[in-house]
């Protein structure tokens, strides 16, 4: 089985040749503009455009679902909704939900294979989604690295 590519560096601008996925954890709300979606909407206007459309629309807008959008010849954006809104409940429980996480990477996983395409990502759910990557990494070790899709994960410098 592959293992997890980490990497010093920028999520938005992968080093490899190829196609490429770009993946992110997205709200249930609606929400866009705080944490790496910035970095997304600075280098690309589409994925938030499509994600705003895709809330209002309110098809299939829900936990577990992905949104693939191309923004390069070669590179894609895919919006996964696996938070339920944006804050800590009031028992602790933080907005990440692993169960639609999972859901959303096995998604990404076929569209992956069909694109031929590795998956770039930030420590998804790790920073406003309050998860935790002891977590996290198992579920991409479950669903991507399973079906042999190269995966890289970037901490920014």
């Amino acid at each position: 089985m592959k293992k997890i590519n980490y990497l010093k560096g920028d999520a938005t601008n992968p080093p490899t040749k190829g196609n490429k996925i770009i993946t992110h954890i997205c709200n249930d709300i609606g929400g866009w503009g705080k944490g790496f979606v910035v970095a997304i909407s600075k280098k690309w206007k589409q994925p938030e455009k499509e994600y705003r459309e895709w809330f209002k629309s309110n098809e299939n807008f829900k936990l577990g679902e992905i949104q693939i959008v191309q923004v390069e010849t070669d590179i894609w954006v895919c919006n996964m909704i696996a938070q339920h809104k944006i804050m800590t409940s009031s028992n602790g429980v933080p907005p990440i939900r692993y169960d639609a996480l999972e859901e959303c990477l096995e998604k990404l996983t076929h569209k992956a294979l069909k694109l031929n395409a590795e998956v770039h990502m930030p420590r998804i759910g790790c920073g406003l989604a309050g998860g935790k990557w002891e977590e996290i990494e198992p579920i991409i070790e479950k669903t991507l690295l399973r079906y042999d899709v190269s995966v890289y994960v970037y901490d920014f410098e």
